[in-house]
């Protein structure tokens, strides 16, 4: 009998995994498509083909789904940050493509809808924040620690480091999803980010900057 149960209980499971993913991939495509505004919980259990209780019995409501797209959206932005398996570019090219990467995602207009314009609306600005630093913040203060570690970079301490790069890039991201020509935008958001880059680099012949234990640079 017991076998019996588990077996339905597995079943149950992965009916409302299939059904969480359904809801999940149709309001993507809506959100992408119509905004959140112009998204009703009727038209995503529409378009999932199922009930809106379903809906509800995953979610509190559209606010509750938006997050989750959101946070799927940013997740799967992350791999395509990354080099490919055996790449074999310097820390200091894999850290600038990974920004020109960030930029040329900006340009992306499901991730513009979603993330760039309606996520900090819909979310508030400190969840949308947040959201954004789980899932990029500790990639990019661990990847400035090995280049402050290689001393490809000046020490400074690299969460504060972090934090102010990628304030960097989503005022970058924000501006260029904003701008009338957009792909100049994105060229001069790149330009500029060289340069701050560039500037974070060590002076030839200048002696080290050494960095307190309370991460403080002297200099």
């Amino acid at each position: 009998m017991l076998p019996v149960l588990m077996n339905v209980k597995s079943r149950r499971e992965e009916y409302a995994e299939a059904t969480r993913r359904a809801l999940l991939d149709a309001a993507t495509g809506l959100f992408a498509e119509r905004g959140y505004a112009g998204t009703s919980v009727e038209d995503i259990a529409r378009a999932a083909r199922v009930t809106r209780g379903a809906l509800y019995h995953h979610f509190a409501g559209k606010r509750d789904v938006f997050e989750a797209v959101f946070e799927e959206l940013e997740t799967a932005t992350i791999p395509r940050l990354l080099p490919a398996e055996g790449a074999g570019e310097d820390p200091w090219a894999l850290l600038v493509t990974g920004f020109d990467r960030v930029l040329e995602i900006a340009l992306e207009p499901a991730y513009q809808r979603i993330a760039l314009v309606d996520a900090p609306a819909v979310l508030g600005w400190a969840r949308w924040r947040e959201l954004a630093e789980h899932h990029v913040l500790g990639l990019l203060r661990e990847v400035l620690a090995g280049l402050i570690t290689a001393g490809l970079l000046r020490p400074q301490p690299p969460d504060l480091l972090a934090r102010l790069l990628l304030a960097a890039l989503v005022e970058a991201a924000l501006t260029i999803a904003s701008a009338p020509d957009q792909d100049r935008a994105r060229t001069e958001a790149g330009l500029l980010l060289r340069d701050l880059l560039e500037g974070l680099r060590p002076h030839p012949g200048a002696p080290p900057s050494p960095v307190q234990p309370g991460g403080t640079a002297q200099g």
